[in-house]
């Protein structure tokens, strides 16, 4: 008799994160972190911890903060780790010796440090502070003690604020974003000196990337003087690393970001784009002259972009996605989306064909490389993995996982797996899809099906393990998802067909798969439910007010209405007319025509709104007009408002908030769809009744 049993939310408890893997210079040993949920007060906690590359010892923590440690990154002679913690309270950076030891905290930034980034010789690290206008220069590097703290508390909940920035609030923040800047700074490694700020202005720098030589630093930023108001506008700079004025080396028509210096350092190879295409431009690999020139292209005939975009809710923090330049120089690695995977490419540094390096049905979600160019540090996710972390070797093809940080997890519970299938859209392209059959499948039975609709839209579903479509295996539902036009994977045209057209081909292709899945003689194609979040809210949103085949949607963190839209969101400003290539006051009706809430009286559907109160890329008011006119109309509705949250609540939110809300779309399926126990086996749970 098996001793599995299915998922719960509260399993997200158990789950193990891993990211940011980072291969020592010598290809012996992977530095990663590892995310975990305190047992007790139900908060992440992130260390540090190092595994061999050969794989025959156990992974094992090298930091041990009592709550957030990451960003860990080799010296070049692999003696050291600098990492960022919050050990000491504010995120600092500090430094502490391979072999074991102590560990010295570096800098000491008023407001917190991080992304460091060591000089080749190992002397000095490069890392990035934000610096306020206010802050008098002498107190920079001094952090806040707790009076201050308190202080600057205070005085956000009781002074008014004067705004004179278009762009006033940031997700991230949860808030208004101040007059801040985030600035380049350079320390010497025995912390002896004050960290000197290389950059300047009211402008935000990132990326930073030493030269070979060690004498100059090149960053990315958009140094526009109204850099506000077209935020693609990022270039490629480079400044002495003592400091000067900045030398910008591209031209300034769309973002060019993650530069990297060619190991002779007559080149700069980094990941962007021209804007051709708008907002949804492709993002290539290129190569510009540092003493000037005209960027080339490498990557001309390589339909995807550049970096990972697949879907999901088993991150927990950045992992590197190139470009990485082989230490000879000749090739350029990078990760893309392909057709539902995140595979390892490669393309020659003069430019030429891309290669398939590493790929596979899975996500490849992080990559480094060794100072010798053979060994890579991988993190993998698969349908049936959530994250590991592994070592490819180049010269003998061979890759080995490293970790199994969830196995007892996974031991313990049935996984459905989702099937692949490859169906026409209604103007005859062929499009996939997958079908994950509920837990306790039984043949000859029909089961309710739920359609999930990634966000973005410059998204992507594939082959990755996702927390919450398992939730609703287990809880006896088939899950079907595809990715429709305006998403990433499927190249320049799919990407930019949305543009303009939000509600059209998008939607059509969402229901031309729901007819191709439902045809299925185990799926009851009258009894569906649909959600999604942020893109996939504002499509659940639009799928009501234009049909009546679903008998229960739950929107999450959405869209419905454009005009308001544009003026609150952090993006609103700049999203609304690059992507529906509108504004309110000279495109009112076009705004207005794809705006759900237009269509509010058409929906039928039972609906659930969920919404984080501090979401400041889709507002919370968002959610509210839709709430607000539903029950004007006497339609069944209900909203879930979750506090001191904001867009990222399903992938990085409070972990109780994570698990309640996972509870609350169960809970809402459970009511409107209907399951028959004695069609599963194992059988299912007696479904929850309380709104808790």
């Amino acid at each position: 008799m098996s001793t599995k049993r299915r998922l719960t939310p509260e399993d997200l408890y158990k789950l193990v994160f891993v990211s940011d893997p980072q291969v020592s210079p010598d290809g012996k040993h992977i530095a990663y972190v590892r995310t975990t949920i305190d047992e007790k007060t139900k908060e992440y906690r992130s260390q540090i911890w190092i595994t061999s590359t050969c794989g025959t010892t156990k992974p094992r923590p090298f930091t041990s903060g009592p709550k957030m440690d990451n960003s860990p990154r080799w010296s070049p002679d692999g003696t050291k780790l600098a990492f960022v913690s919050d050990r000491g309270g504010d995120r600092q950076i500090w430094i502490m010796p391979t072999t074991g030891g102590e560990a010295y905290q570096l800098t000491k930034m008023r407001r917190g440090a991080s992304n460091p980034v060591w000089s080749p010789d190992g002397t000095k690290i490069c890392f990035t502070a934000l610096v306020d206008p206010d802050d008098d220069p002498e107190d920079i590097q001094k952090p806040m003690d707790d009076k201050a703290r308190e202080e600057a508390r205070k005085k956000k909940q009781e002074e008014p604020t004067l705004l004179s920035r278009i762009k006033v609030k940031a997700d991230a923040a949860k808030g208004l974003i101040g007059n801040g800047r985030t600035h380049l700074f350079v320390q010497d490694v025995d912390g002896k000196q004050a960290a000197k700020q290389i950059t300047s202005g009211d402008f935000d720098h990132h990326h930073p990337a030493w030269s070979p030589d060690g004498k100059f630093i090149a960053f990315s930023a958009n140094r526009q003087e109204e850099a506000d108001y077209d935020p693609w506008l990022v270039d490629i700079f480079v400044v002495p690393a003592e400091g000067g004025e900045p030398r910008k080396l591209t031209d300034t028509k769309g973002p060019s970001m993650a530069p990297v210096w060619t190991p002779d350092g007559k080149h700069i190879i980094y990941a962007g784009h021209k804007r051709e295409f708008g907002a949804a431009t492709l993002s290539r690999i290129w190569k510009v002259p540092v003493e000037g020139g005209e960027a080339v292209m490498l990557t001309t005939g390589f339909d995807r972009a550049v970096g990972d975009s697949m879907a999901g809710d088993c991150r927990f923090g950045p992992s590197p996605s190139g470009p990485v330049v082989s230490p000879d120089g000749k090739t350029v690695y990078f990760l893309a989306n392909d057709s539902g995977e995140t595979a390892l490419f490669s393309v020659p540094s003069e430019g030429g064909n891309v290669e398939k390096v590493l790929g596979g049905k899975r996500q490849i979600f992080g990559f480094t490389l060794d100072k010798a160019g053979n060994t890579f540090a991988i993190a993998v996710c698969t349908p049936s993995i959530p994250g590991e972390i592994g070592v490819f070797r180049l010269d003998s093809g061979k890759e080995t996982l490293l970790t199994s940080e969830n196995k007892q997890l996974l031991d313990e519970v049935y996984l459905s797996q989702p099937e692949a299938f490859t169906f026409k859209s209604s103007d005859g392209k062929d499009r996939l899809g997958w079908i994950m059959k509920p837990v306790g499948f039984k043949e000859g039975h029909k089961y309710p099906a739920i359609l999930e609709i990634h966000g973005g839209p410059a998204a992507m579903f594939g082959w990755n393990f996702f927390f919450e479509f398992q939730i609703l295996a287990a809880a006896g539902y088939i899950v079907i998802y595809t990715n429709p036009r305006g998403g990433q994977g499927f190249g320049q045209e799919f990407l930019h067909a949305v543009i303009g057209d939000y509600g059209g081909m998008d939607y059509d292709d969402l229901m031309t798969w729901t007819d191709f899945a439902t045809a299925m003689d185990f799926i009851d194609k009258d009894n569906l439910g649909v959600t999604g979040g942020s893109y996939g809210g504002f499509m659940t949103n639009w799928i009501i007010g234009h049909t009546d085949r679903f008998k229960a949607a739950v929107t999450q963190r959405s869209i419905s209405n454009w005009i308001s839209f544009y003026g609150v969101s952090d993006i609103g400003y700049t999203f609304t007319e690059n992507q529906l290539l509108g504004n309110p006051w000279k495109d009112y009706e076009l705004l207005w025509k794809h705006s759900p809430l237009a269509y509010v009286e058409n929906m039928k559907t039972p609906l659930l709104i969920i919404h984080a109160e501090q979401d400041m890329r889709c507002p919370i008011e968002q959610g509210e007009q839709l709430y607000v006119a539903l029950k004007r109309l006497k339609k069944e509705v209900e909203m879930v408002r979750y506090p001191d949250s904001n867009h990222e609540l399903s992938r990085s939110g409070k972990p109780v908030l994570r698990v309640h809300r996972l509870k609350q779309i169960l809970r809402w399926f459970d009511s409107h769809l209907e399951k028959q126990p004695e069609h599963y086996d194992p059988p299912l749970p007696m479904p929850q009744a309380d709104k808790s």
